[in-house]
């Protein structure tokens, strides 16, 4: 009998579990799986995990441990979770999330092998597909009035539950996660707020009125949902998405994971209002081992006296707030934020998820970890922090936690199946 692979189903969102099974081995033959995957920049990504097949001659990655390889134990989705690319400082990242999966080729070969080449006859190989959009999910390009970004509805006439996605200091316009959450029901619009189309190339103030209209703009589509929005976002897009619980009555429920509880480096201004920052030091920038910026120590302490004018009224926040920690973050010290944060909050206002060994870029499952990346506007690389096994399961359970916590102040969403 010869060696079958098979990847069950072979057609699934990105987010979604898939199973890996391996049949036709001699009991206790020793395997090498191999998975791989090439970017939309041409930037190559693997994974290899070493097993012995069981005394059925079979491998199932759900029950079985891996030997060693990028990683060991049980781990049903290793083979997607522990990507790491060819080339160092790479961020897998879905570009052009409506027009086509990434296609995970997946690969079995006999003994340990360290390394593969096109010299290397595989057993049995598969592709499977890992999408960012469910099947009918809309993508439509967002221009009105100062608003940038892209609106994702989900199929039906709705109305859906209205979320704004934002991504923090690269700036850009990211549509991976909007993707995603539209496939779990949410009409989601993915907000460019600099860097991205006639927005401004570089971030000086943030300027509240925007995000104002941005959700004015999604509440009157006649798909969503009202009267009140979601708001999630990483980094400098939690710090925006924390100020806008603060002071627009439209936010009902906001996601921040690994942000600030201050305005840091840039003022915001709403109005008559005017929050002044605390000044990044960039003179404490230590450059690592490998050559990449760790930024920790650039963020000024708010908790100095001097800074106190620059926190984020929380106390203002009407909606719920769900705080995500990575606590092996090494861009910002953002369980120490959270903590600041909701030390002035209602207790009936937040929660707080942290995950030990998580670092900064927690994001849906099916991202692995990117521990250090290059980005816009840095000559360097930068230091995100975290640790591959304890990151992969603190996306997971926070993607789920994030998920319930939108549906149940915004209400139900319904999800497309794939």
């Amino acid at each position: 009998m010869a060696a079958e692979l098979t990847v069950t189903p072979s057609s699934s969102l990105a987010d979604r579990p898939v199973r890996v099974r391996v049949r036709g081995l001699a009991p206790s033959q020793l395997v090498t799986l191999l998975a791989s995957l090439t970017d939309e920049r041409g930037v190559r990504f693997q994974a290899r995990a070493f097993y012995r097949a069981d005394g059925d001659g079979e491998v199932d990655a759900e029950r079985h441990a891996a030997l060693g390889g990028d990683f060991a134990g049980v781990w049903p989705m290793g083979l997607f979770w522990f990507l790491r690319p060819d080339a160092l400082f790479q961020r897998l990242v879905k570009r052009d999330v409506a027009g086509g999966p990434f296609r995970v080729r997946l690969e079995v070969f006999d003994a340990l092998r360290l390394v593969t080449g096109p010299e290397d006859q595989p057993l049995a190989a598969c592709t499977a597909e890992r999408w960012y959009v469910g099947p009918g999910v809309q993508r439509a390009p967002v221009r009105e009035g100062r608003v940038r970004g892209a609106l994702f509805l989900p199929p039906g006439a709705g109305p859906f539950p209205g979320v704004i996605d934002m991504f923090g200091g690269a700036g850009g316009l990211i549509e991976f996660r909007a993707g995603l959450l539209a496939s779990r029901g949410f009409a989601v619009l993915a907000l460019a707020f600099f860097a991205y189309d006639d927005l401004p190339r570089a971030l000086a103030e943030l300027d509240l009125e925007y995000f104002e209209e941005a959700a004015d703009l999604l509440l009157r589509h006649p798909k969503v949902r009202g009267p009140g929005l979601g708001v999630i976002g990483v980094s400098k897009g939690a710090e925006v998405a924390l100020a806008m619980a603060a002071f627009l009555p439209q936010v009902a429920a906001t996601v921040w994971i690994n942000g600030t509880a201050s305005l840091h480096g840039t003022p915001l201004l709403y109005k008559d209002v005017r929050i002044p920052p605390i000044p990044y030091y960039p003179e404490r920038l230590v450059l690592t081992e490998l050559g990449a910026l760790d930024n920790a120590s650039v963020f000024g302490d708010p908790r100095d006296p001097a800074h106190s004018g620059s926190a984020i009224p929380v106390e203002k926040v009407r909606g719920k707030v769900l705080f995500v920690v990575g606590e092996a973050d090494r861009n910002f010290n953002s369980k120490l934020f959270a903590e600041l944060a909701t030390a002035r909050m209602r207790k009936d206002s937040y929660r707080l998820l942290c995950y030990p060994g998580a670092g900064h870029l927690i994001e849906p499952p099916g991202s692995p970890l990117c521990s250090i990346s290059g980005i816009r506007g840095s000559p360097m690389p930068v230091l995100w922090g975290g640790e591959p096994q304890p990151h992969a399961r603190a996306q997971e359970h926070s993607w789920q936690e994030i998920i319930r916590f939108l549906e149940l102040h915004l209400g139900p969403a319904a999800s497309c199946q794939l």
